[in-house]
């Protein structure tokens, strides 16, 4: 195993790479760790898992964390990303489960420059705890 994490990479459709991997580094905030067209791949390195950028991927569902998604969200917006589900709250996390207890799991969901649906995940403090 590499890292700490069984997930070593994960694929995401792109049929430009360059533009594709611009909208990603710019989306994350993480650098494209390596490109190699042709044959058409773009890399980023995050955390111990790769992001592949591949021409020949089906397109993925991938779902991102952000901090503060509200925020996120109005940049990509001003920035011309489409939006195509606002940020709402999916449900609540009681106990550590599967995500950190006590916080609201709430998403958005955007297209890339590539038409693929990407989800963005906040885990926000309940408003009990604010």
């Amino acid at each position: 195993m590499i890292g700490d994490s069984p997930l070593v990479q994960v694929a995401q459709r792109a049929q430009d790479i360059e533009r594709a991997a611009a909208f990603y580094a710019h989306l994350l905030g993480a650098p494209v760790a390596a490109t190699f067209d042709p044959p058409g791949l773009a890399f980023l390195a995050l955390g111990d898992t790769r992001l592949l950028l591949e021409r020949g991927a089906p397109s993925a569902l991938l779902y991102f964390a952000v901090d503060d998604l509200d925020a996120r969200v109005e940049r990509l917006r001003a920035s011309g990303v489409s939006i195509v589900t606002e940020p709402h709250t999916i449900f609540g996390h009681a106990d550590a489960t599967l995500g950190p207890a006590g916080t609201e799991e709430r998403m958005a969901f955007i297209l890339d420059s590539e038409g693929n649906t990407v989800a963005l995940v906040e885990h926000r403090r309940g408003a009990e705890d604010a």
